[in-house]
C-alpha cells in the first residue's frame, strides 16, 4: 500500500522520539529521515523503524461525563482573563517603577504618566471581558 503524507509524519516522529531518547544519534537519524521522507510505500517506512520500540498506546479517556476537553473549554477563558490581567499588573508594577525611579532622580515628582497606558490597557481587557471574541479559539 502506498504511503500518505501522514504515514510519513508518523515515521518521522517516531524518530524524532528515538533520537531524543538516545537510541540514535544524529547521523543515523537524518539517515532514516531522508530515506523516510522518500518513502513510497508503507513497507518501505516500516523497515526504518522496525529496529525501534513500539510507541506507548494513547492514555485511556476517563469515565467522567466531563471530559477534559469541555472541562477545558469551561475553565479557559477565565485562565486567559485572569493571565492577562497579571500581563497588566507586571506592566504596572514596571511602569510605576520607572515613574518613580525618574521621579526620584529628578527631585520632583513627574506626572503619572503610567496612568494613561495602564487606561487604555484596562479599558481593553474591560471590553474583551463584554464583548469577548467567540470565534477566537477557532481560528488558524
Amino acid at each position: 500500500m502506498r504511503a500518505s503524507d501522514a504515514d510519513r509524519d508518523a515515521c518521522a516522529e517516531r524518530l524524532a522520539t528515538a533520537l531524543s531518547e538516545g537510541r540514535l544519534d544524529l547521523t543515523e537519524y537524518e539517515r532514516r529521515l531522508d530515506a523516510a521522507m522518500r518513502s513510497v510505500v508503507l513497507g518501505d517506512l516500516r523497515v526504518l523503524t522496525a529496529d525501534l520500540p513500539e510507541p506507548p498506546p494513547p492514555a485511556p479517556v476517563p469515565d467522567s461525563s466531563l471530559t477534559a476537553v469541555s472541562r477545558t473549554a469551561l475553565v479557559s477563558p477565565w485562565k486567559d482573563w485572569v493571565d492577562e490581567w497579571r500581563w497588566w499588573l507586571g506592566g504596572a508594577v514596571i511602569m510605576t517603577g520607572i515613574w518613580g525611579v525618574t521621579s526620584i532622580m529628578g527631585n520632583d515628582a513627574m506626572p503619572f504618566w503610567p496612568l494613561v497606558p495602564l487606561g487604555i490597557w484596562a479599558a481593553i481587557l474591560i471590553a474583551a471581558a463584554i464583548w469577548p471574541d467567540d470565534n477566537a479559539g477557532t481560528r488558524r
